[in-house]
């Protein structure tokens, strides 16, 4: 259990959005558009010392929530303590102090290095930007002995240099040389290493690992990768479309994972032994949009464990209606497509949902393909109710409705409470 004299970065309530702006028209009438919630209610703790690993597929929100928890995007609601310190709300002036003691190193070490600046240049910049050194030979010694900390060395060989004449991993070396310049305490690594050769990127997290140890460096490490968060992180916390879903040591996430997204990313990692055949059994379909995220739980769509309670609502229905109609001939298709009617309105998330016969079709015959539908995912087998009254045998025109919901299951982790501490559906 940490102190409070232990958390170096406290985060509460954290939500970042990205308005989307609407029409012409709506803008003229005042209606509000809607919003990407790339996070969205985070809370965590980043204890002094640590290295947090931020691990997520690609649009979960992860690099969204380093760089608010730097400023460099402004937090919606909640608060983001760096020392003690609410810096949410701070103004320009007193952040630019601030960001001495927190730096970041960005995903792709050819756009983060100025191609115009040589090596020395670039490095050195921040000092004058802080007005922490004016002399040029000052300057030019603090890069210096930087860039002999990261690895290149010597330092008269590079420091003349531009981008363009450096190696991949040189480049990031020299970003992260620009990183500690500052003597940072908090350094927020988004994706140090995914733009590098396989061979090369051991290296740099060897090398991220001595400097926190000479720099007493706290990291906030982000990452889709699961296998390079289990050599670097002391703890990991697993982002899903805006949301922390589980969050835990990294022995006790690699060992026993609670959550089915934890585990389906882990399910992902690479084998490199060919003659090993593992079962993947990978989540099905794409992160959901983050405008329109899912009702409950926000993985259920496309989660094989999903039962009642992780949340329905009607776009689920709709993709149950899909799924059964493409493997249908054209017949079929468009025989159950008039019966149904309109699935447009199906878009709209909502937990109760009514559908009316249509075309010349009953109440039993709608309700007949809702059950052959439904039958194709046993996540939800469960009762199709119908208005009472509403099948009328020969009529022309029928006004039976249905509903339907999933099966309800045990909860996961065998309906043991202590079982989902660690790792609970949002």
């Amino acid at each position: 259990m940490s102190t409070p004299d232990d958390v170096l970065v406290s985060v509460r309530g954290l939500k970042t959005h990205y308005s989307i702006r609407g029409s012409f028209l709506d803008r003229l009438v005042g209606k509000q558009g809607a919003a990407v919630r790339a996070v969205d209610d985070v809370s965590l703790e980043l204890r002094k010392g640590e290295v947090l690993g931020l691990v997520g597929e690609s649009g979960s929100g992860k690099t969204t929530l380093g760089r608010t928890l730097l400023g460099l995007v402004p937090a919606t609601e909640g608060t983001v303590e760096f020392e003690g310190q609410d810096i949410t709300r701070l103004s320009e002036h007193d952040r630019r102090l601030l960001r001495r003691r927190m730096q970041i190193v960005f995903q792709d070490p050819h756009a983060s290095l100025n191609p115009a600046m040589t090596i020395a240049q670039a490095v050195g910049h921040p000092l004058e930007i802080h007005g922490l050194a004016r002399d040029r030979d000052d300057i030019r010694a603090r890069v210096a002995d930087a860039l002999e900390r990261v690895g290149l060395a010597p330092a008269e060989q590079f420091m003349d240099k531009f981008p363009s004449d450096l190696s991949g991993g040189q480049k990031q070396r020299a970003v992260i040389a620009r990183a500690i310049i500052l003597n940072p305490v908090l350094l927020v690594a988004d994706e140090p290493v995914s733009m590098l050769d396989m061979s090369v990127r051991a290296k740099i997290l060897e090398l991220m690992l001595a400097l926190k140890h000479d720099f007493d460096l706290t990291y906030l490490y982000i990452t889709h990768d699961l296998a390079t968060a289990k050599f670097f992180c002391d703890r990991i916390a697993i982002m899903y479309l805006g949301r922390i879903v589980e969050i835990g040591p990294s022995e006790a996430i690699y060992a026993d994972p609670k959550h089915p997204y934890t585990q389906a990313l882990l399910r992902a990692i690479p084998e490199p032994d060919p003659r090993r055949t593992i079962p993947r059994d990978l989540p099905r379909g794409e992160v959901p949009d983050a405008s329109r995220p899912p009702l409950g739980c926000s993985f259920h769509p496309r989660c094989p464990k999903a039962f009642e309670v992780c949340g329905w609502e009607s776009r689920d229905l709709k993709e149950l209606l899909e799924r059964r109609w493409a493997g249908l001939d054209e017949a079929g298709f468009e025989a159950e497509r008039a019966a149904v009617g309109p699935v447009e309105e199906l878009d709209v998330a909502k937990t109760h949902v009514k559908l009316a016969a249509h075309g010349g079709a009953h109440g039993a015959d709608l309700r007949s393909i809702l059950d052959r539908a439904r039958a194709a995912d046993p996540r939800w087998t469960g009762t199709i109710r119908s208005s009472p009254g509403s099948f009328r045998r020969g009529a022309s025109r029928s006004n039976a409705t249905s509903t339907t919901r999933p099966r309800s299951r045990k909860p996961l982790g065998g309906g043991n409470p202590a079982s989902l501490n660690r790792g609970r559906c949002p």
